[in-house]
């Protein structure tokens, strides 16, 4: 029913101002519209609705991932905008806080202001359209 209609994607925020700072100017995600409600982005053609709220509830998974080709080169540049990378002691990560999949994806953690996990992921290939 649904193999032919775009995703939109939503993560929350308590503040839409702060999450612009995020969302729009560390990730760099084109800023597409805002409203008191929330602000929109376009998130390599899927739109990413971040959803102001009274109370983030952060998940104990990850919300909210983009596959990257080189993830070094985009953790650096992340760490130098402030983001830090989360390392978790369940999961056997690299001195980066890279984990290595059983299917060789290679990925790192980490939050927007509001506490929701983020992810990027290297190595795995999506499907053609």
């Amino acid at each position: 029913m649904l193999t032919d209609a775009d995703l939109i994607a939503f993560v929350a925020t308590t503040n839409l101002e702060r999450a612009h700072a995020f969302y729009g100017g560390v990730l760099g995600l084109r800023h597409v519209e805002s409203s008191s409600f929330a602000n929109v982005y376009d998130a390599h053609g899927t739109m990413l609705r971040v959803t102001r709220v009274e109370r983030v509830t952060a998940a104990p998974y990850t919300t909210l991932g983009w596959v990257v080709s080189d993830i070094a080169a985009e953790m650096e540049a992340l760490i130098a905008a402030g983001v830090v990378f989360q390392h978790f002691p369940s999961v056997e990560q690299d001195a980066a806080g890279v984990w290595t999949a059983p299917g060789g994806g290679r990925i790192a953690w980490f939050r927007d202001p509001d506490g929701n996990t983020l992810s990027l992921t290297e190595g795995v290939t999506l499907p053609a359209h």
